[in-house]
């Protein structure tokens, strides 16, 4: 092991690991079931997506590198035609959140360089293809009036909206969760969920996160999602799940 770990980064020790069938953590896996599972995806958006948002230079590498955009396009692709419903946790800032009296190292990156920023919580004055818009290829899963946007997440996780409570209304306690980004918003979502009795599959390949001179963001997310969440799956194993039920 010790020789894995020298010559092997986090994320490829991590896969190593579990391939090789040397992982100490058992996987309790999760059975899609229609009707009590939903697809959930953070932050699809246009500042983590897009060549042209504003955190693009510090998440690009890794959304290349993992296929991150066309794989959730495939997750939603896959929901749709199965009739798994999905779930957008969309992250918004207003000018009243730049008031804010203290924030945390991201918060105040991201309020620095205008991430999400709307002009409004109902002025849609300059939205469209915005930052805090839609990436374009996704607007026909979103936009086809069977997709449930929640309110906004205003740090990382969903306890500042009702993505709880407008699963719990459709009857869902099952979630594949993907979106961005891996150890910020996707990894809040995936910790409160499991808190609140959800099962959560996470998928690993539609997501990505920022690397820094710090650290990088998808490594650490893949080692807390493996701890933590029921089962980590590519895309290639949730669309295989989703079709099977």
């Amino acid at each position: 092991m010790k020789k894995i770990v020298t010559t092997l980064g986090t994320a490829a020790l991590l896969t190593a690991t579990i391939s090789t069938g040397l992982a100490a953590l058992p996987n309790p896996g999760m059975q899609i079931e229609k009707g009590r599972t939903a697809l959930v995806v953070t932050d699809p958006q246009n500042d983590f997506l897009s060549p042209k948002g504003v955190a693009w230079g510090v998440v690009g590498k890794s959304v290349e590198a993992n296929n991150t955009v066309e794989n959730i396009d495939t997750l939603f692709k896959t929901a749709k035609a199965q009739g798994i419903p999905v779930f957008i946790s969309p992250h918004y800032y207003y000018p009243h959140d730049h008031g804010w009296k203290f924030e945390g190292a991201l918060e105040k990156l991201m309020h620095n360089i205008g991430m999400f920023d709307r002009k409004g919580a109902l002025n849609l004055d300059g939205f469209e293809g915005s930052g805090a818009d839609w990436l374009a290829r996704y607007k026909p899963y979103i936009n086809d009036g069977h997709t449930t946007v929640t309110s906004p997440h205003k740090v990382y996780g969903p306890e500042t909206n009702d993505l709880v409570l407008q699963l719990r209304k459709q009857g869902i306690d099952k979630v594949v969760l993907a979106g961005m980004s891996a150890n910020l918003c996707t990894e809040s979502h995936m910790r409160e969920l499991i808190e609140q009795g959800f099962e959560v599959a996470v998928v690993s390949d539609a997501t990505a996160a920022a690397q820094v001179e710090e650290g990088d963001g998808y490594a650490a997310a893949l080692v807390n999602f493996r701890y933590i969440a029921n089962t980590v799956w590519t895309t290639g194993k949730a669309v295989k799940a989703m079709q099977a039920k």
